[in-house]
């Protein structure tokens, strides 16, 4: 297993920006294919984006794809997710975590979740 810690979440005007970074443990981070997940109050949690372990390859549900840019440093053991345009059903927490494939079926490999990073989009 990994270890999981999210940040850079915030509280940002409709339109704004934001940048999340996923910090992942261990020397083995190349080797994942890592996503992006969500969950908004009242809501089950939702896949928001992915990629591979080698960051060629990207996936992004419709509802953020041209807004938000998923990607990683394997040197830093880092995953990094850039929103632009943030809409106010944007607002969510945000997770990270090691996925199954890149694509639309994109799951969770693990069932552990970090804590997590709260996006607050004001109209």
């Amino acid at each position: 297993q990994v270890q999981l810690v999210e940040s850079g979440g915030g509280l940002v005007q409709a339109g704004g920006s934001l940048r999340l970074s996923c910090a992942v443990s261990g020397r083995t981070f190349g080797w994942y294919d890592m996503g992006w997940f969500r969950q908004a109050p009242g809501k089950e949690r939702e896949f928001v984006a992915a990629i591979s372990g080698n960051g060629r390859s990207t996936y992004y549900v419709d509802s953020v794809k041209g807004r938000f840019t998923i990607s990683r440093d394997n040197a830093k053991n880092t995953m990094y997710l850039q929103m632009n345009s943030l809409k106010p059903e944007d607002t969510a927490v945000y997770y990270c975590i090691p996925v199954v494939v890149v694509g639309p079926t994109s799951s969770p490999l693990f069932r552990s979740w970090g804590q997590g990073t709260q996006v607050t989009v004001s109209s």
